[in-house]
């Protein structure tokens, strides 16, 4: 279970990394070149999509972060976690959802299937 969770907080890392050429340089390490990232608002394969997905969340909502939201669960090569967006000074949060990763033998995430279980209204 705790590579599970090691690689949660890796994830979470990524979407909370202030510096874009560290961001990206974090996608290229946890995430496989031909990964791919799907939600309601985003379809996107490989290292600069998923990218500008992550980078196009932090310009949405400057000064918030992710973190874990429930338990992290998985088995085999999927790991699943819920996880909010907060403003990074606390209070309620924004956005809220669940995300089902999936890995390559090496542990590098291949796939992640998210799913939002509330959004702004303008979203």
């Amino acid at each position: 279970m705790s590579t599970h969770s090691d690689l949660v907080d890796r994830y979470l890392a990524v979407w909370n990394e202030p510096d874009a050429a560290a961001r990206a340089s974090a996608v290229a390490t946890l995430f496989t070149p031909d990964a791919t990232y799907t939600d309601p608002l985003a379809a996107v394969r490989g290292h600069q999509e998923i990218t500008a997905v992550v980078t196009g969340v932090r310009d949405t909502f400057p000064g918030h972060v992710l973190r874990r939201h429930g338990i992290v669960d998985g088995h085999h090569d999927v790991v699943r976690f819920g996880w909010e967006l907060v403003p990074a000074e606390g209070g309620d949060s924004v956005v809220v959802g669940f995300d089902v990763a999936v890995c390559d033998p090496d542990g590098r995430v291949r796939a992640v299937h998210g799913f939002l279980d509330k959004v702004p209204a303008a979203a």
